[in-house]
C-alpha cells in the first residue's frame, strides 16, 4: 500500500487538491523524525500557489490532523516559521 493512500481516498470535501500538494511537498522536505520547517513563502514560491492558498491548505491539513503546527521564535523574541511535523 502506498504511503499517500490515506491522501488518495480522502473526497474533495475532506481534503482539497491544494492540501494533498502541500501534504506532499511538506512530506518530500521531512526528515527522519517527519519533522520540517519551510517558510510558506517559500512553499507558494517552489509550488507556483499563492501564500493565502499554502495557509489555507495547511489548515486543512491540520483539521484533518495530518500535520500539526509548532511555532518557533528566534532569540530576540520574533516569530520564525513553524515547525511541521507529520502524523501520518
Amino acid at each position: 500500500m502506498s504511503y499517500f493512500s490515506h491522501i488518495y481516498s480522502a473526497s474533495p470535501a475532506e481534503l482539497p487538491h491544494r492540501a494533498r500538494v502541500v501534504y506532499m511537498y511538506l512530506y518530500d522536505r521531512s526528515g527522519k523524525k517527519s519533522d520540517c520547517w519551510p517558510a510558506v513563502k517559500t512553499i507558494a514560491s517552489d509550488l507556483h500557489l499563492s501564500c493565502s492558498t499554502v495557509k489555507r491548505a495547511m489548515n486543512d491539513l491540520v483539521k484533518a490532523g495530518l500535520i500539526e503546527k509548532e511555532p518557533r521564535y528566534r532569540e530576540n523574541g520574533s516569530k520564525t516559521s513553524n515547525r511541521i511535523i507529520l502524523k501520518k
